[in-house]
């Protein structure tokens, strides 16, 4: 006759030694035991019953994760907003820019003109030297635009933006 689902070597074992400690009697050790539910059998039943719900508790578990690889496609989940289509994708990488211009200031060496500019790829900064763009602007709308971040006139943002654009081409075709 075979042994109960429940009845594992190891759990047989501790059945065994609770009844050599207790004599059959109280497990706890009472000599005159006053509540009965200290008694080795009665003991026992509330024993296997919680090892009968853990062994449920524990296959349900296991159905549960079976069932979720059964009928995963292998597939990454994204959120319904955040993911793209293929065509989708390559149109917002198109138009993205190649690099960020992160302010304008002046070199403490030379005392030239140059833009922080940081590269959309990762956090690799280069320092685009200006030369003599920044001659053309006033003294005082240069020295606000490089303090304070103040918008330059649009035909000095213009040269500004094409030196950026060459000294950024020239990094991404030599690197």
């Amino acid at each position: 006759m075979g042994y109960p689902k429940w009845a594992t070597p190891d759990r047989q074992a501790h059945l065994v030694d609770l009844f050599t400690r207790s004599g059959g009697f109280c497990v706890f050790g009472h000599r005159p035991c006053p509540n009965p539910e200290h008694h080795y059998q009665i003991f026992i039943e509330g024993l296997i019953s919680d090892w009968q719900a853990d062994d449920r508790a524990l296959q349900a578990e296991l159905w549960r994760t079976e069932r979720a690889h059964i009928h995963s496609l292998g597939e990454r989940t994204y959120p319904l907003r955040g993911q793209f289509s293929a065509i989708s994708k390559d149109i917002y990488f198109a138009s993205q820019p190649e690099y960020y211009l992160a302010g304008l200031s002046v070199d403490g060496l030379t005392f030239k003109p140059f833009a922080k500019v940081r590269l959309a790829s990762g956090y690799t900064y280069l320092y685009v030297s200006l030369g003599d763009i920044l001659r053309k602007v006033s003294k005082c709308k240069r020295r606000k635009a490089i303090r304070y971040g103040r918008p330059l006139p649009p035909n000095v943002e213009a040269e500004v933006v094409k030196v950026c654009n060459l000294a950024v081409k020239h990094y991404l075709d030599h690197s």
